[in-house]
């Protein structure tokens, strides 16, 4: 098959279209609205990218493929550092700043970020209250994902298929509710860790994208202190106050349970 001739780097990456996205509404306008509306669109690509690698994770788990898995785990948890790293450049608009055009924002908001959601779901989280906000037409895929399995049932499969029988209600259990952690992993989990280092190595890398989540979520409720303090969202929310409530809050709580067995 021969090239396309007409292919070129701004064709290819829809560069004129991508760039004609960021469109301030503040009068002037406000020097740091374009810095703020950028990084949350690139927010949204990120976003958009960790749901395909989650996605391939599961499927590399459930085919039993390690080395896949592990280069997998790894650029997660490289994008959910780059993801910190961003809020680095955001903290450099000061209050005063912000708040020259947080009025256009309206009743906009982080917390309407529904591919946000997604990766939560993807991960695990199952808390359908955290979407109502959201119109039923935008929440097909969101409603989709809390009905499959979760990475951490991707996960548990694979210990059992590589010989680490885990008992049938946990492989068959209702992917809408919640997962609960239980002594009966956590035993599994430890012997994981002490007799198979190729799957503990897994369990290693998935701590370290809980991990990264939860510096994320600290990062950004001291970036929303920092910058608007304790006045409520934009979007509604009580602001930093539920941001903290969002904190310490691991996707994969048996992993953490056992760290003093180990």
């Amino acid at each position: 098959m021969k090239n396309n001739p007409a292919l070129s780097y701004t064709s290819y990456l829809k560069v004129d279209e991508l760039l004609s996205l960021q469109q301030p509404l503040s009068e002037g306008p406000e020097h740091d609205e374009m810095l703020f509306i950028i990084i949350h669109q690139t927010y949204e690509l990120w976003f958009k990218q960790l749901k395909h690698e989650i996605r391939g994770l599961q499927k590399a788990l459930t085919d039993g493929n390690v080395e896949v898995a592990m280069a997998l785990l790894g650029r997660i948890r490289t994008i959910l550092k780059i993801a910190v790293s961003q809020i680095d450049i955001l903290e450099t608009m000061t209050s005063l700043q912000f708040n020259s055009f947080r009025a256009r924002l309206e009743s906009s908001s982080g917390f309407q970020s529904l591919q946000f959601r997604e990766v939560e779901a993807l991960l695990g989280r199952r808390d359908a209250g955290m979407d109502s906000h959201f119109p039923e037409e935008m929440k097909k895929e969101l409603n989709e994902i809390r009905k499959s399995p979760a990475l951490w049932d991707s996960f548990l499969s694979c210990l059992n298929e590589n010989g680490w029988k885990i008992p049938d209600k946990y492989l068959s259990r209702d992917y809408k509710e919640a997962y609960q952690p239980n002594l009966e992993v956590q035993d599994i989990l430890v012997s994981v860790h002490q007799k198979d280092s190729k799957l503990s190595a897994i369990a290693e890398r998935m701590i370290d994208i809980d991990e990264g989540l939860q510096e994320w979520r600290y990062r950004h409720v001291k970036m929303v202190e920092r910058t608007i303090g304790h006045k409520m969202g934009t979007g509604g929310s009580s602001g930093v106050k539920y941001l903290q409530s969002t904190l310490l809050k691991p996707v994969f709580p048996d992993l953490w349970e056992i760290r003093d067995r180990l």
